[in-house]
């Protein structure tokens, strides 16, 4: 009867433990995240899952080039995926279908060479604007196929979740994801 109980015992306290664990790491540290939709591709695919780095931000300030899960302004109830182009007190502008970051083509070196970027209704072709203070402005790396900045304007910094660190799944994709700044 001692050895049952010890048994159960051992088999309870596991069980807390790893929930104490999982919980911890889930609430406090790393996120896995469910990509969905193209908006990313060529560097996301519908389906991907990463994990989300969720304490980097509460340390630092995301940086331009960097890939962040956020709380999307036009819909409270979901989590969306872009990589940030503009920081706070950056001006940006689109024109020819091309990103201009502080009077200058913004370097898209993570970006296919046929991929274009259109205006849309926050940012209007050819419209100049200053990126506010604790804001930032987004774009999804399929520009043709993303709702972004370009068209609900800026994330508040404290819509930011956190930033995409790992790529869990596909199992052949595995691995860090590359910063690219600017």
């Amino acid at each position: 009867m001692n050895k049952i109980w010890a048994f159960l015992l051992d088999t309870v306290e596991t069980v807390v433990t790893s929930l104490a664990i999982f919980l911890i790491i889930y609430l406090f540290l790393a996120r896995l995240h469910y990509i969905e939709g193209l908006s990313m591709q060529p560097n996301f695919q519908n389906g991907d899952y990463i994990l989300v780095d969720l304490i980097s931000y509460k340390f630092s300030q995301p940086k331009r080039g960097d890939v962040i899960v956020f709380i999307a302004p036009p819909s409270p109830k979901h989590e969306f995926i872009k990589r940030v182009i503009g920081i706070p007190g950056d001006t940006l502008a689109i024109s020819q279908n091309k990103v201009f970051l502080n009077g200058a083509l913004e370097p898209d070196s993570f970006l296919p060479s046929n991929f274009i970027t259109a205006d849309g209704n926050f940012l209007p072709e050819g419209k100049e604007i200053q990126v506010p203070q604790e804001q930032y402005f987004v774009l999804g790396d399929n520009r043709s196929e993303s709702s972004d900045s370009r068209v609900w304007g800026f994330v508040p910094k404290k819509n930011i979740v956190g930033k995409a660190w790992l790529r869990v799944w596909p199992i052949q994709n595995l691995g860090f994801i590359p910063n690219f700044s600017f």
